[in-house]
């Protein structure tokens, strides 16, 4: 049996359209997810002293940094606490990828 290695899988996962957007997006959360972790660690945080100085629950700020973003108006309160904000921008898909994603969700169910 022939093992693989992490990077094996997720080049041969990348290859699935719909694996690889859903991958883009959590490497996006994970670049927002650093900023606010950093700017506690610098400015001596915790989740509970960050959350009371923005508004918001300690509970909002850990489902935050584990990439829980169900709440885009309580991402954005802590975005804005430590100096940045929320950019959502929609982005068509070209029709190629389109298909193939479509093509990938059919197999799925």
């Amino acid at each position: 049996m022939k093992e693989y290695s992490v990077r094996d899988h997720l080049k041969e996962e990348l290859k699935d359209p719909y694996f690889k957007e859903l991958y883009e997006l959590d490497q996006q959360k994970l670049v927002v997810v650093k900023k606010i972790i950093a700017y506690r660690i610098e400015h001596n945080l915790t989740q509970g002293q960050l959350a009371k100085r923005i508004g918001v629950t300690q509970q909002h700020i850990s489902k935050i940094e584990n990439g829980e973003f169900s709440s885009v108006v309580t991402l954005e309160k802590v975005l804005l606490g430590i100096g940045y904000r929320v950019k959502i921008e929609v982005i068509p898909l070209n029709v190629k990828a389109k298909n193939r994603i479509l093509k990938a969700l059919s197999r799925q169910h």
